[in-house]
């Protein structure tokens, strides 16, 4: 029996590239239509997760278990508690995960899942309230859910319309929508993310203080206003910061003098570099901040002023500490 001549490839760059563009257009329409379906139906599910005592209990098979899994991750970083479970393990004990206290968000585009379905006449004995993401209103797991959340999309980027493309990603977008408005009504604030990502550079932008780097106590270049500019120069080697605080009898900030001003100074013949008293050349009123600042202050700071570093002062203008960009750099602030 012949067999169906088997189409060409087109392998061409053009055609690898109109591919490409047809998924973006085709997921593009997707995630219109579902956008259009942002009704009462979103709030009702975002009332049922900002009222749970518990968390939010995410759970799907297959493809759309990955979403799944994304987006109890999304919702946990952005002030919403949340898991995910497979619904497999779930039929085999991971059931007992889930309290009275939760709410669940079950995802299946056909609604039909077996393994999702499974499970719903335990969770209906324990109470749970059960939001459904499918694409069929009418499937077995929407007619079963207090609230049901409409993803269908008008095609799948597949050109086969097997492997789910435009599904999954309305699945994600519907994800992110409820993230991001239970975060607003929860108040969520750039803080409280930092707090739940502490190792992440928005952590480190957000939770780290000049304190916590900051050079203090005998590291602290400085010298008295009497000192002279090769005293400044010795003090300014030990301690390897590129400058030293000026500070008067109370130790208050009346200085600074740095790498830059003594090439200044040497191009300016009217000082005598071992001899010049450091006030004569230092500069007046430098730019300082207080320890409680966030360190990615201190870098806007110094970017803004066009610096390399910065005496830290206390609210009496006394120096209590000192930083440099290599800081900033070393706690990868920058």
């Amino acid at each position: 029996m012949a067999t169906a001549p088997v189409p060409p490839i087109d392998d061409s760059a053009a055609g690898l590239a109109a591919s490409g563009r047809r998924v973006f257009d085709i997921e593009a329409q997707a995630l219109a239509a579902v956008a259009g379906r942002i009704d009462g139906d979103f709030t009702a599910a975002c009332r049922l997760m900002l009222a749970a005592r518990g968390r939010v209990v995410c759970t799907g098979m297959g493809k759309s278990g990955h979403i799944a899994r994304k987006i109890a991750a999304t919702l946990a970083s952005t002030g919403t508690p949340a898991f995910y479970v497979h619904p497999g393990e779930a039929a085999h004990g991971d059931l007992g995960m889930i309290t009275d206290a939760d709410v669940v968000l079950a995802l299946s585009y056909s609604g039909e899942s077996d393994e999702i379905l499974l499970l719903l006449p335990v969770l209906r004995r324990q109470g749970n309230k059960l939001i459904a993401m499918t694409g069929r209103t009418r499937s077995s797991l929407a007619r079963e859910a207090d609230v049901h959340l409409d993803v269908s999309v008008p095609a799948e980027a597949c050109p086969l319309a097997l492997a789910p493309t435009s599904s999954t990603t309305a699945s994600l977008a519907m994800g992110d929508a409820l993230a991001v408005a239970l975060l607003e009504a929860r108040g969520f604030t750039a803080d409280d993310f930092a707090r739940s990502h502490p190792a992440g550079a928005l952590g480190r932008r957000l939770l780290l203080h000049i304190a916590d780097i900051m050079h203090a106590g005998d590291d602290v270049p400085r010298v008295g206003a009497d000192a002279s500019i090769s005293e400044a120069l010795v003090e300014m080697s030990r301690k390897r910061l590129g400058m030293t605080a000026i500070v008067d009898d109370d130790n208050r900030l009346i200085g600074l003098y740095t790498d830059g001003d003594l090439r200044r100074t040497l191009d300016d013949h009217r000082f005598d570099v071992r001899n010049a008293r450091i006030v004569e050349v230092m500069t007046r009123s430098p730019k300082t901040i207080g320890s409680d600042a966030l360190a990615v202050e201190a870098a806007q700071l110094m970017e803004a002023h066009k610096i390399s570093g910065l005496i830290v002062v206390d609210g009496a203008h006394r120096v209590v500490g000192a930083l440099n960009i290599h800081d900033l750099l070393r706690a990868r602030v920058v």
